[in-house]
């Protein structure tokens, strides 16, 4: 199983682009770096912010990057040439998390310790849309496949979902208007990723109490719960066809589940240190995870092959 080195210190986050030839990556080395996901080649890093860059997301046209860091800053930049488009710079302090509207017009992003807000904006031309402010320390946001919620896990413990329609809201909607939300609370401590399924149905998320909950989008109702982990699950990703979740935590371990039944089907413990981000490529063969400094890939042609 190849792993890819480039980053001088601890990775946060990675991505992979829409067609699955690349993958993303931040670190508190302060760079995002795009790889080419067969061979391991970095074939460019992005050095426009100063702190640590804690999350990435690629735009669902796969021309553009944003990353957020430490200091509150997200940066949209050209997928090619690297070069910055947009500064946002809605959050006050640790942007955690970024996703992309599935039309590509807009990003959420999730601020952590000193920020504590879910933010949405235009992604064209970083103007701010909306503030959710309902949870303490934003660590995960997922939007959902048909654009129409959103979902947030926090320090507190909550999963909150809420509803994003910028027609019913307006060009001037005010702040503080009450969205109709609706709030899970399966994890007996913060909840630290939150993942959509592909298919829009369920919801995964994965906190410190070491378990992976998937529950019913619709009715907010626990179908699974999953225990395997000894310490807490950090970071979440579903396969393209929905059927499995792979996870990654403070334990050092990655592990693949049967989405349905909550049985293990494979564990990858060949990371070194805590594990802190997954991705699962678009085309369902490939996951790359973080630890450290170090990228791990490997090929999952079937179920259990890890």
């Amino acid at each position: 199983m190849p792993i890819y080195h480039g980053h001088d210190d601890n990775i946060f986050a990675l991505a992979w682009s829409p067609d699955g030839l690349y993958l993303a990556s931040g670190s508190r080395d302060k760079t995002v770096r795009v790889w080419d996901a067969a061979s391991g080649e970095c074939l460019s890093a992005y050095r426009d912010h100063t702190n640590s860059v804690l999350s990435v997301a690629w735009s669902p046209d796969g021309k553009r990057i944003a990353s957020g860091c430490t200091d509150g800053i997200v940066q949209v930049g050209d997928a090619l040439t690297q070069s910055t488009i947009i500064t946002y710079r809605g959050h006050v302090r640790f942007v955690r998390s970024i996703a992309w509207s599935p039309g590509g017009k807009y990003i959420v992003s999730g601020g952590d310790y000193g920020d504590s807000t879910v933010q949405v904006w235009d992604a064209f031309t970083g103007k701010h849309l909306y503030t959710h402010a309902d949870q303490y320390r934003v660590f995960a946001v997922s939007w959902s496949p048909d654009g129409r919620r959103i979902a947030s896990g926090s320090f507190d413990g909550t999963v909150q979902v809420w509803e994003w329609n910028r027609d019913t809201l307006g060009a001037d909607h005010p702040q503080g208007m009450h969205l109709h939300i609706v709030t899970y609370r399966g994890h007996a401590g913060p909840v630290y990723t939150v993942a959509w399924s592909p298919d829009g149905k369920l919801i995964a998320s994965g906190g410190q109490d070491g378990t992976v909950q998937v529950w019913d989008a619709a009715t907010m109702n626990t179908l699974c719960s999953y225990k395997g982990h000894t310490s807490a699950v950090k970071a979440l990703a579903w396969s393209a066809d929905s059927k499995y979740i792979v996870s990654g935590g403070d334990d050092a371990t990655v592990r693949m589940w049967d989405a349905a039944t909550g049985k293990r089907i494979a564990t990858y413990g060949e990371h070194s240190a805590w594990v802190r981000t997954v991705a699962w490529s678009p085309d369902g063969r490939c996951i790359a995870s973080a630890s450290d400094d170090t990228i791990h890939m490997w090929q999952v042609d079937a179920p259990g092959e890890l």
